[in-house]
């Protein structure tokens, strides 16, 4: 059985954090736009955003191992697939509100993202 290795990524001027900060306040900025039926025309943009990017960084988050393309891949793929069914589950029991929409993909995100924090384990370097 073959094990993955976790690679640390060097910290040397490196501006991920800075911009995971900043893709984190655009994406709730969104999510509250959304919630509080805001007419500014950002709405749209910034909750697209915000459905995309926080499954996307709960699956990324999961999969902690893999190369960086396939990472990126896999959790974009996932955030889609989480999103249709979200959809397809509150478009079948009938009761799809954009509100509802908004607020199940960010619980199911943050239980996916709370999940992998606590299953998944760093290895010692």
């Amino acid at each position: 059985m073959q094990t993955i290795r976790i690679k640390r990524p060097s910290s040397d001027g490196d501006l991920t954090p800075l911009l995971a900060g900043a893709a984190t306040a655009v994406g709730v900025f969104g999510a509250l736009l959304a919630l509080a039926d805001s007419g500014s025309p950002l709405r749209g943009p910034l909750t697209l955003f915000f459905l995309l990017a926080a499954p996307a960084t709960a699956v990324a988050a999961a999969l902690r191992g893999l190369e960086p393309f396939g990472r990126a891949l896999a959790a974009i793929a996932g955030a889609v697939v989480l999103n249709m069914l979200v959809a397809q589950g509150m478009l079948a029991v009938h009761r799809w509100s954009v509100h509802g929409g908004i607020i199940a993909v960010t619980v199911i995100s943050c239980l996916v993202l709370l999940l992998s924090c606590v299953t998944v384990k760093p290895t010692k370097t």
